[in-house]
Parts: C-alpha cells; sequence; structure tokens
C-alpha cells in the first residue's frame, strides 16, 4: 500500500518541483493551476460526492463526529496558552497549524490512492465539508484578529463576504442542498463533474511541488516541531475518538489520515495577505507536505492493527 501512495505522489510532486527548476514553468504559474483546483476541480469533486451521499443521521453525525480531534487539540493549546502565557502570536500560529490542513488538496488524494475506493472518496469529502470548512473560518478569524480586525463590524463583513464567497463552501452547500432534497444531478452535468472532480487529486499534488520551489525556507527546527501537531498529534487524538465512540474501521481510517495531512498550501498567500510569519508557514508546509507521504502511511498500517 505504501508504494501505491508514495511513489505517485512523490513522483508528481517532484515533476511539479523540476518543471519550475528547470523553466518549464514560470514563477506565478502555480495560481493557473491553484484556480482551476479552486474553482473548478475542487468545487465539482465535493458537489458530485456529497449530492451522491445520503445525509442520514449516521452521516451527518459522522461528519459532526470529525470535529471532534481539533476541537479537543484547540482546547489543549488554548489552556496551555492560558497557563504558559506564551505570545499570543504564537497562539495564533499554532491553531492554524491545528485546523486548517491540506484535506482536499492532499488528503483526498491521498485517500484515492492508497483506499482506491469510491465509499472511502465519499468519506473523504465529508471530512472535507466538515473539517476543512471549520479549519478556513478559524483560519481566517484568527488572521483577523492578528490584523486587529476582528472586533470591528467591517471584519466580520469581510469574513461573512469571503465566505460567501468561497467556492468550496458554496459546493458543500449546493451538495449537501441536493442530497437533503433528494435532487438527482443530470447524468450529462453528473458526468462532467466526475471527469473534472478525478483530475483534482494529480494536479493538487502536482501544484504542490510547484508551489514548493524557490521559496525562502527558515526555521526549519521549529518547522518540524509544528508539523507534529498536523502528523502525529491530531491523528492520535483521531484514533482515541474513534476507540472511544465504536466507529466503523473504514470511517475511522479515513478520519485519522485526513487529520494526518500537512498544513494547507493556501495558507502561504493568506499568511501574504495578512502578513503573518509568511517564512514560518512556507517551511511548515514544505516540512508538513514532505513528511506526510510517510507518516500516512504510517498511521494506515497502525490502523490496521488498532481499528
Amino acid at each position: 500500500m505504501a508504494a501505491r501512495t508514495i511513489a505517485p505522489i512523490f513522483s508528481l510532486m517532484v515533476l511539479g518541483y523540476l518543471s519550475r527548476m528547470r523553466g518549464v514553468l514560470r514563477a506565478g504559474d502555480e495560481r493557473v493551476f491553484s484556480s482551476y483546483l479552486y474553482y473548478f476541480g475542487l468545487p465539482a469533486l465535493l458537489t458530485v460526492d456529497i449530492s451522491e451521499t445520503a445525509l442520514t443521521r449516521e452521516a451527518v453525525g459522522l461528519m459532526v463526529l470529525n470535529l471532534a480531534p481539533m476541537a479537543l487539540v484547540l482546547l489543549a493549546l488554548i489552556l496551555v496558552h492560558l497557563l504558559l502565557r506564551f505570545e499570543r502570536e504564537t497562539l495564533y500560529l499554532l491553531i492554524i497549524v491545528a485546523s486548517f490542513g491540506s484535506l482536499g488538496f492532499y488528503g483526498l488524494p491521498f485517500v484515492t490512492f492508497a483506499l482506491q475506493s469510491i465509499e472511502a472518496e465519499r468519506l473523504a469529502t465529508l471530512s472535507v465539508a466538515s473539517i476543512n470548512a471549520v479549519g478556513f473560518i478559524l483560519a481566517v478569524l484568527v488572521l483577523e484578529a492578528y490584523a486587529g480586525g476582528a472586533s470591528d463590524a467591517p471584519a466580520h463583513r469581510r469574513v461573512a463576504s469571503s465566505l460567501a464567497r468561497n467556492p468550496l463552501i458554496l459546493s458543500i452547500a449546493v451538495g449537501m442542498g441536493l442530497s437533503a432534497a433528494s435532487l438527482k444531478i443530470p447524468v450529462p452535468i453528473v458526468s462532467s463533474l466526475h471527469l473534472i472532480g478525478a483530475s483534482t487529486s494529480p494536479v493538487a499534488i502536482f501544484m504542490l511541488g510547484v508551489f514548493l520551489y524557490g521559496r525562502d525556507y527558515r526555521d526549519l527546527y521549529e518547522a518540524a516541531a509544528l508539523s507534529l501537531i498536523r502528523l502525529v498529534v491530531l491523528p492520535f487524538v483521531a484514533v482515541a475518538v474513534c476507540l472511544f465512540f465504536g466507529v466503523p474501521a473504514l470511517e475511522g481510517t479515513v478520519m485519522v489520515v485526513m487529520y494526518g495531512t500537512p498544513l494547507a498550501v493556501s495558507m502561504i498567500v493568506l499568511s501574504k495577505r495578512y502578513g503573518f510569519r509568511e517564512k514560518t508557514v512556507s517551511s511548515v508546509i514544505l516540512v508538513s507536505s514532505l513528511a506526510a507521504g510517510v507518516t500516512m502511511n504510517l498511521w494506515l498500517v497502525l490502523l490496521d492493527y488498532i481499528l
């Protein structure tokens, strides 16, 4: 299984990196891939997968339960902050790392390559719909607080406007609305959405390699320590949640693996927009993205014995 995931992920990532290093792609070209995934690939995948998933009580309960590991880790971080009184900026960084993982651009491709199951892909899509939606909102709120605008009305309107126009959140809402109303997307359209959505996995991993080239990476030891939150702490807490609530093996495996994803690549853009620890964020994305290919496979092996 490890070869089935590590080989395609790292080969695509290396191809993306080499394309920039050899001048096949130039600085800024990664925005094309990012825009395609952000506005077309991932929204198509989310819309069609969620619309085809019956939003039963069990499915909604699983989406809510998916949030428990993140909530527990964030609560622990806040309690530690209250006890140790470290800098608020450090707390903001820890919250962002713990809440905003690359579930859509890294987790979904990994699940696709590793588990090769439509049901696993749909479970991963539900994870994106719950964990990533909440994580993105938290990240934006934290960055607004860092910028000093979280307490004023215009800032709240900016956040609300940003969320209302976010294509990933809109596609989640559309998919859930179609599912709740038991409406079927016409076959020609659903076939097109499946075709576009199927491109998400390879393009996302290739784009990651393109993004990683030519950035200023510093404080790699700090980045490695921060990456442990995503690669070790969150999956460990997710395992504990799955065992406590008796989550079935496939559902639990997908939850744990999705929590083991690296920091979201889009944090590069957000950190630059808000002037928030740009070099640290880039380093965390680099370290966690490279290490996740190994650690996520290790979690898969362990989960065969645990769940």
